[in-house]
């Protein structure tokens, strides 16, 4: 939590300002927001650089078929190398078993 000073300066916490990309003499914001305030970087106002929506969908959605991918691997594994299977726990049980 900040304070105000008797100059009513305000210290922006060092999480948020590496997390908003706030940087000694940049210029910030206050907005009302209903009963609160919004503190706005600068960054904020500048047009965001890099991919177009559509190629930041297209590299997600390869990103999300590998994952997938690496996740139907890692079942596959699992149940060949612990030698028994979730199936083979239900019938230990039971007296009609081998």
């Amino acid at each position: 939590m900040s304070k105000v000073t008797s100059k009513l300066q305000v210290t922006v916490p060092k999480a948020l300002a590496e997390r908003y990309g706030i940087r000694p003499g940049d210029d910030i914001r206050f907005e009302e927001a209903g009963e609160v305030m919004r503190v706005v970087p600068a960054s904020a106002d500048a047009p965001r650089e890099g991919l177009d929506i559509e190629a930041r969908l297209r590299l997600f959605d390869a990103a999300t078929e590998r994952q997938r991918k690496r996740d139907d691997g890692r079942r596959a594994d699992r149940a060949s190398t612990r030698g028994w299977t979730r199936e083979e726990l239900y019938e230990r049980g039971h007296a009609d078993a081998d």
